[in-house]
């Protein structure tokens, strides 16, 4: 296995001399990433995702692939470079990479790319996203009952519909086990920045906070609960194990694997085709860390029951009664959001007391 690794910044992309052009009969995958692969998050889990077709594919497939990205114009070269060099297939993994991958995307016809997150696609312009609301319930129904201070702190990174859906998410589940629960969002305006997370997590934990969930990409702020002492965490992207089993005491697992398996096998296969997927739990493609003794049996035995029931497909977090925020009626008793609301969710339900900036 050849295995061509783009290390260059985002700003030195248009200067990378490293060939990338695989022989006729090998198919060369790219990988775009907003942060580190080291992050312990969400490049983490794609970068294992990328490591898995190497696995699956041997020598038939060459990936390749450059870290911490800018959301911008330096995107665009860098995906213009990857195209340029011979990449046959680029996952894009960043929701403000959007408009660059469809810019490039028309500059290449021939090229397949996935966008992971977005909702924009093209001939040659495939998305896909996880349904993490999912595994929001599940922190969400946990954190309501471990804490003591009812006050649950939240760092969020930018407010777009995945965020925003996933702070809903966990204040419903935390709400239903706690009345008397608070959320207090701090936005980082950023996915990666482990010196702004660790200072959103002291914050949030000076301001009486003693739960954090977090919406950005780092260890810091489960490194910021650890020295803080009694803080509950739960791992985001990745299983962030290292910090249990305490604070983080569970987490969200994204399982790219095999839907890049499946996306380059018909790049080979010549029956790729532009796709919009949003999976969840029942597929596997969010997964639920390992839930530790530090839960109560009885708090972990009922989030395993809600983590079962979404399996199967018998609960939807998103199930009335739900208002919005300003009190006006969302969901009837009993009804299930629609996947179009929830994509495009830009209001809180009722109880958070937050504003979402604009």
């Amino acid at each position: 296995m050849t295995m061509k690794t783009l290390l260059a910044s985002a700003t030195l992309a248009l200067g990378m001399t490293t060939g990338v052009q695989a022989q006729d009969d090998t198919t060369t995958v790219g990988f775009v990433y907003v942060g580190p692969v080291g992050d312990g998050g969400w490049t983490y889990e794609h970068d294992q995702g990328r490591l898995a077709v190497e696995e699956h594919f041997g020598d038939a497939v060459d990936t390749v692939f450059v870290e911490s990205v800018p959301e911008g114009p330096d995107a665009e070269r860098v995906m213009t470079q990857m195209a340029l060099q011979g990449a046959d297939l680029i996952f894009t993994t960043s929701f403000g990479y959007m408009d660059q991958t469809i810019a490039v995307a028309e500059q290449f016809p021939d090229v397949k790319f996935e966008h992971a997150t977005g909702y924009k696609t093209a001939d040659n312009v495939s998305v896909y996203s996880a349904r993490f609301y999912e595994g929001r319930a599940v922190q969400g129904h946990i954190a309501g009952q471990m804490t003591e201070s009812n006050i649950i702190g939240y760092i969020a990174s930018f407010p777009i519909p995945e965020v925003i859906r996933g702070i809903n998410s966990a204040y419903i589940h935390a709400k239903e086990v706690n009345p008397d629960v608070e959320f207090k969002i701090i936005w980082a305006y950023t996915w990666f920045d482990p010196a702004k997370e660790a200072e959103a997590a002291t914050v949030l934990i000076e301001q009486g906070a003693d739960v954090i969930l977090q919406h950005t990409d780092s260890t810091a702020p489960q490194a910021a609960a650890q020295a803080a002492g009694n803080v509950v965490t739960f791992g985001q992207a990745s299983d962030m194990a290292e910090f249990g089993p305490f604070p983080r005491v569970s987490s969200i697992i994204d399982n790219w694997a095999p839907y890049y398996i499946a996306r380059t096998q018909a790049v080979i296969d010549g029956t790729w085709e532009t796709t919009n997927t949003w999976d969840g739990i029942a597929p596997g493609m969010v997964e639920i860390g390992e839930i530790t003794d530090a839960v109560p049996a009885e708090i972990k035995a009922s989030a395993e029951a809600m983590i079962a029931a979404m399996e199967t497909g018998d609960y939807h977090p998103f199930t009335g009664p739900l208002n919005k925020q300003d009190g006006s009626a969302w969901l009837a008793e009993g009804e299930v959001a629609d996947d179009g609301t929830l994509a495009g969710m830009d209001f809180y339900v009722e109880g958070l007391t937050a504003e979402i900036p604009q």
